[in-house]
């Protein structure tokens, strides 16, 4: 009896696996002398529900998710990897990459493998990720003379509006909040070397101290939703990584920077995860513009719109609300992070948003790549040669210019063939194509430019953005094509640069003169050059040469400025600066130099005026905030010295100068109370000689006797850069106070 019911179950298990089950054998199942199948297709119900369950788990599991669930509780993370090529990463096929972080992402999001910036520069990019819109549009063409119009509507003001905090971490002067893209931000940390008064050639900072901020923001901020940016810039030139990975990519020192970077991409996603906000985040991971490797003469970027500089890494990764392991190879673009994040959070899309969102792409509802918009306003404003402007329809790569270029991207992936003149008909299509979009897409806004310092030029320079023209050319301008042998020059004397063989730099840069001698900045670039091999008076030379061909040159006068403050020449350095304020009033170095000078000449409510001005342009600046609260607490308006202080003190608690200070001013406030306080916060941060006198004094005022006593004997054991005489009197000081004790 057993063995005829395990046949029966045999066959009856094998016949839905071959066939569909017919309506008769329904009735065959029915009838009354097969009573005992009844009971086993009963019995047998479990199993097939079991099965169910079990293949569904299995595919909800093992299949890749096509749905997008939006949701607008979701958290944002931007990251933004700045100089970052696509062929450098693991995920993009690169065997040689160490992006265990980045491949991850892109393993278990969506990884888009055609994705374009619109313009291959720093901050005009980023100012197209955050509005969503061309540079048309926007109207910021190149790094230092543009400001985002506080007219766009940005990425943080809409989140924001819906209630999400924000806050941005970045590691590159090229986005400096005086740039505007602080816009809609509650926090935007772009502090790079706070403690001095230019930050000249302290224009980045790494991807630890850039974590670190983020890390301690997050701490404070992980209940409720947000939205943070955090910029990593370590790709770009110089090449320098950090030990251990200087070691590991001792000839590929750019790959090491991706490393570096990669490694703390992982750190932001265990903060994430410390916190269980992983599953509750949003994360784009996009490069803003690539590099070039010598790829059509280029090293770096700018110049150019090949595919080596236009062509970024894109990820999305939102664990419970996106596809894991999806790969789109349809071309999109950079404007269209912003309507996608939005969408993601149902946010209304702005009307003069002009990307889309990539949702319908991540769900298979689209497929067709996106045509875009290209520039570089670079060669015009930096070289004085004409800006380059594109289009990237289908195959086709367009580039107008005073030689045209055509390829197809298709067939000629590296653009080693310009088809400009097989293809006129196409090439003509293109060029209407781009007429239209141009025609299209420019707003009526009027780009708000500003004039760049001599010390913002030089973290320019500091970051590979070598100008040799001070203001854009006019007229019909030589196509960058022509001027490669000129480019070479310019690109070699960067690299002497960044070699420190500054000899060598300069005589290329005297060389560019002898070409084109009416060009400021040039003489600005060998000016530099002699000042780092601190040939002091050549380098005034240099300057005033410059100026005998253009004698108003901001710039040189600038450099001129500072060259005399360097020099100690205090009268000239004032006359130098007061000849560019006549000119232009708001020109932040002549004010902060002038306010320095006077400050340092006994002249306090001159400088303080000067002091004032320089904050109304740059209010944020560490500097000039400490040194005229100095400054108001030495001509005894003591009340505004303190408040400027107490401010200070919130913004950096780790300045043991600010708590120094502030003590000081406390103590002539007759304060004794909190001047002991701050005095002693100092010296737990940063032991110096002049807090520890200062809190001999305050203690000997608050009648500690024991407490003076033991400061002054730590004043002098050590009193390094203390004058004779105020050692002498803190020695006759103990001496009276330890006889008093004695009594």
């Amino acid at each position: 009896m057993a063995k005829k019911k395990r046949k029966k179950k045999k066959k009856r298990i094998q016949k839905p696996l071959a066939q569909k089950p017919q309506p008769q054998k329904v009735e065959e199942r029915t009838a009354p002398e097969k009573k005992p199948k009844k009971k086993k297709l009963i019995l047998l119900v479990p199993f097939f529900l079991l099965l169910v369950i079990a293949t569904l788990v299995i595919f909800f599991f093992l299949t890749p998710r096509k749905k997008v669930i939006k949701d607008s509780s979701l958290n944002v993370l931007l990251v933004t990897l700045d100089t970052t090529r696509t062929d450098r990463l693991g995920c993009y096929g690169y065997q040689k990459a160490k992006t265990p972080n980045l491949d991850y992402m892109a393993s278990n999001g969506v990884q888009f493998l055609n994705a374009y910036c619109q313009v291959p520069l720093t901050c005009p990019s980023h100012c197209s990720i955050l509005t969503g819109t061309y540079p048309l549009y926007h109207q910021v063409r190149n790094n230092g003379t543009y400001y985002l119009s506080p007219e766009l509507l940005t990425l943080a003001e809409a989140l924001k509006e819906k209630g999400l905090k924000t806050a941005a971490f970045v590691s590159s002067f090229t986005v400096d909040s005086r740039f505007g893209l602080d816009q809609g931000f509650d926090v935007y940390d772009d502090q790079f070397a706070p403690d001095q008064a230019f930050k000249a050639l302290n224009s980045e900072r790494k991807a630890d101290k850039v974590f670190a901020s983020f890390a301690r923001w997050l701490e404070k901020n992980k209940v409720g939703p947000f939205f943070a940016w955090v910029h990593f810039f370590d790709p770009h030139l110089p090449y320098d990584p950090p030990s251990p990975y200087r070691e590991q990519f001792l000839d590929k020192p750019y790959d090491g920077e991706i490393a570096f970077m990669d490694f703390y991409i992982g750190k932001i996603v265990e903060k994430l995860e410390e916190y269980n906000l992983l599953g509750k985040t949003l994360i784009i991971l996009a490069g803003d513009h690539g590099e070039a490797f010598g790829e059509k003469q280029e090293k770096g970027h700018g110049v150019f719109l090949y595919e080596s500089t236009m062509r970024v890494p894109l990820i999305f990764y939102a664990e419970n609300n996106l596809p894991k392991g999806k790969v789109i190879d349809a071309r999109v673009r950079l404007i269209d992070l912003m309507p996608s994040i939005l969408d993601m959070l149902n946010v209304p899309m702005p009307k003069d948003i002009q990307g889309i969102s990539l949702l319908p792409y991540i769900e298979g509802k689209k497929k067709k790549g996106l045509s875009s918009y290209i520039e570089s306003y670079f060669p015009r404003e930096n070289y004085g040669w004409s800006e380059l402007v594109g289009l990237i329809d289908g195959e086709w790569k367009y580039i107008r210019a005073p030689k045209e270029e055509l390829y197809n991207l298709n067939q000629d992936p590296q653009e080693e063939k310009n088809l400009i003149q097989e293809e006129r008909k196409i090439a003509q299509e293109k060029k209407d194509e781009l007429e239209d979009i141009i025609k299209n897409s420019t707003s009526s806004l009027i780009a708000e430019k500003r004039t760049m310092t001599a010390e913002e030029r030089e973290r320019l320079r500091s970051l590979g953005y070598i100008a040799t023209s001070e203001s854009p050319s006019q007229g019909e301008l030589p196509d960058p094509k022509d001027r490669i042998e000129e480019f070479l020059l310019i690109q070699q004397a960067e690299a002497y640069e960044i070699e420190e063989k500054f000899q060598d730099a300069a005589a290329i840069y005297e060389k560019i003169i002898s070409l084109r001698p009416n060009v400021a900045t040039s003489y600005v670039n060998l000016a530099l050059m002699k000042a780092r091999m601190m040939k002091i008076d050549e380098t005034i030379q240099v300057l005033e040469q410059g100026l005998e061909q253009i004698p108003d040159s901001e710039v040189l006068l600038s450099r001129l400025g500072h060259t005399f403050m360097v020099a100690g020449r205090v009268k000239k350095a004032l006359e130098t600066f007061d000849h560019i304020l006549k000119n232009n009033p708001r020109y932040f170095d002549a004010l902060l130099g002038s306010a320095w000078m006077l400050d340092l000449t006994g002249q306090k409510e001159d400088a303080q005026a000067y002091y004032r001005k320089a904050l109304e342009v740059e209010p944020e600046n560490k500097f000039a905030r400490k040194n005229y609260a100095l400054s108001l607490a030495i001509s005894g308006k003591l009340n505004q010295s303190i408040e400027i202080y107490n401010g200070l003190k919130k913004e950096y608690p780790d300045d043991y100068e600010i708590y120094q200070d502030l003590g000081i001013a406390f103590g002539y406030a007759g304060d004794i109370t909190q001047s002991i306080e701050n005095l002693e916060t100092a010296v737990s941060l940063h032991p110096t000689p002049v807090a520890y006198l200062n809190l001999a004094v305050a203690m000997k005022k608050k009648g500690k006797r024991e407490q003076a006593v033991r400061y002054l004997k730590l004043y002098l054991e050590n009193p390094e850069g203390e004058s004779e005489e105020s050692i002498s009197r803190a020695r006759a000081e103990l001496q009276n106070l330890e006889k008093t004790l004695k009594q």
